[in-house]
């Protein structure tokens, strides 16, 4: 199997490219993709700051590029976007596939603890090997200031990896997250199958509960919740997490939109706000 990075996809947009890569990924144990959008600035004497995007359930790390439209104001702003895949593919575990909430496609951005499911580690992969491979093969990129935002359990994937690692990253928002995965069916079955029983290992990998402790922040939490979206009730549950930030004054700006789902067209609808809060934390 090669192990290094290739190069296996190439657009032009908005004066920059879009390219996506392929490499072996020593935290997961098997090969992976990601998509870069380098901005038409981006340069080795003009690196680019990083906006990671962490896709839903389901996503590859192809949806985001393909439906945003995120591309137009990043290459407004300078900004590289970086989008992951969403899980490790091709291990081939028993019932990997048998539902679309878990295991491929569903990785929950957490470090499984139960044997069975010890390579869906993609909290460490999005935060420890995918930033030394950007800064080890890029010289365009400024790794070193980037922010993250996600979608659904992208978005719960944006909120936990930023507030346990404010040192890294700038700023986070976030389009309908899972925001109390804890107390919704969808955290519940994933967390009970990756992390066991414990339900104090849960709380380590659920943004509401993590606000309590890590909410010295140095940006406001910026989140977009469509009302007419039919996951909002039972999975999403912004509301917990607004409650918690209130109790420990955490900056957090909530907005609902009347008619908006839980689609691309939400997303692509509100991500030049997203953007533009970003590029404000990275200083642009």
């Amino acid at each position: 199997m090669e192990r290094g990075l290739s190069e296996i996809d190439s657009t032009k947009m908005f004066d920059g490219y879009n390219k996506r890569y392929k490499h072996y990924s020593e935290t997961l144990g098997c090969s992976m993709t990601f998509t870069i959008y380098f901005p038409p600035s981006a340069s080795s004497s003009h690196k680019s700051p990083v906006l990671y995007w962490l896709s839903g359930l389901t996503c590859t790390d192809e949806n985001f590029i393909i439906k945003s439209g995120a591309q137009r104001a990043a290459s407004t702003h300078a900004i590289a976007l970086v989008a992951p895949d969403t899980s490790p593919r091709g291990l081939n575990v028993e019932g990997e596939a048998d539902s679309y909430d878990f295991g491929v496609g569903a990785g929950f951005y957490l470090n499984a603890t139960q044997e069975k499911w010890k390579n869906w580690r993609m909290y460490d992969y999005i935060v420890k090997e995918l930033p030394k491979i950007l800064s080890e093969n890029f010289s365009q990129l400024d790794t070193t200031n980037a922010s993250i935002f996600g979608h659904s359990m992208g978005g719960h994937g944006a909120l936990t990896i930023y507030l346990k690692n404010l040192d890294k990253y700038k700023s986070v928002s976030a389009f309908a997250p899972i925001a109390n995965p804890i107390n919704c069916p969808w955290g519940q079955k994933a967390f009970t199958n990756y992390l066991g029983d414990n339900k104090a290992a849960w709380e380590e990998y659920d943004a509401t509960c993590l606000i309590s402790k890590f909410h010295n922040l140095s940006a406001t939490i910026l989140i977009d919740q469509g009302e007419s979206d039919k996951f909002y009730p039972d999975q999403l549950l912004a509301t917990n997490f607004e409650e918690a930030c209130k109790k420990v004054k955490a900056p957090l700006l909530l907005r609902f939109h009347p008619g908006y789902d839980h689609s691309f067209y939400f997303i692509a609808t509100f991500i030049e706000d997203h953007i533009s809060h970003h590029a404000q934390a990275l200083k642009l």
